[in-house]
């Protein structure tokens, strides 16, 4: 197994943006994402690392934005290193399966969340309101009971802590009422078909985040798509709602954290062996069934 890959400060070009997983490149009119093996939950970033957690992210992503192009155009222009510019073709070793060479486009100011079961902050929104992204619910509904339609749940970019979730009218005054329909449409439209594949192969898809952007006017999915860091996958032939669900996704670190005295706040605490090699494990299983490949 490669070794684990904690930053990609050896690249001889210049840094964009470090986020909490990924290292994102600048390349004229282009940039290159590489996916490291860091982990966060909660908003916290963990010391240690995920073996093969970026590789599985990184190629979760670049499979549905090849499966999902008759939907939606999308910024992925290749991943194979060979074809990289500026000699990043010597780092294929390090950057082969986690990188990809994207077009740079202009991001929209918010994220795209569509939700088909009651999970995580739609749970605790309905559980207080009886909503879901202020949108009515039938009573009676409990912890991963599928809702009636998918729900489309703007919400903020915040730089520091919690994005905010927003409505929709919200969403309107944020990008305009037009291209606020399109992404909902577009949204919903990308939730339906991975579900429907996802079911295929047995996983629940419960619910997934997306970021757009515009390219030249054009509205374009970007940054990644339906991983185990965006979505929430859960175990088919395991669903009983009224409890938590068996997930492919990181909800087991976050399952585990809980249980812990700890305030959600850094510095982090230890992860045990066990837990990583569980968390990886889960990564590992979610991109084997959806793909039907085997990481090598």
């Amino acid at each position: 197994m490669p070794e684990a890959l904690r930053s990609v400060d050896f690249l001889p070009v210049p840094l964009y943006l470090r986020g909490k997983v990924r290292d994102i490149f600048a390349l004229g009119d282009q940039l290159l994402i590489v996916v490291s093996d860091r982990i966060s939950a909660f908003d916290v970033v963990f010391n240690e690392l995920v073996p093969q957690k970026g590789v599985v992210l990184n190629s979760i992503a670049a499979f549905w934005f090849e499966k999902t192009r008759p939907i939606v155009a999308n910024h992925v222009l290749s991943t194979d290193v060979a074809t990289y510019p500026e000699g990043l073709s010597r780092y294929a070793d390090r950057l082969a399966g986690r990188s990809m060479l994207v077009k740079k486009i202009d991001m929209l100011p918010a994220e795209f969340i569509v939700r088909g079961y009651l999970e995580g902050s739609a749970l605790k929104e309905y559980r207080k309101s009886q909503t879901v992204g202020k949108i009515p619910m039938p009573a009676g509904l409990r912890q991963a009971d599928r809702l009636p339609e998918p729900v489309f749940t703007p919400s903020t970019k915040e730089a520091d802590g919690h994005d905010i979730n927003i409505s929709f009218a919200e969403l309107q005054n944020l990008i305009g009422k037009e291209l606020a329909e399109s992404v909902r449409e577009k949204s919903i439209s990308l939730y339906k078909e991975a579900s429907a594949y996802a079911a295929g192969k047995g996983i629940i898809l419960a619910d997934t985040k997306f970021e757009f952007g515009l390219d030249n006017g054009v509205l374009t999915v970007a940054d990644e798509l339906f991983t185990p860091d965006s979505s929430r996958f859960w175990e088919l032939a395991d669903y009983q709602p009224g409890r938590p669900q068996k997930s492919f996704d990181k909800q087991y670190l976050r399952e585990w954290l809980e249980s812990l005295d700890w305030d959600k706040n850094p510095p982090p605490p230890p992860l045990p062996d066990s837990v990583i090699a569980a968390t990886a494990a889960k990564y590992r299983e979610a991109y084997e069934r959806l793909t039907g490949k085997t990481l090598p």
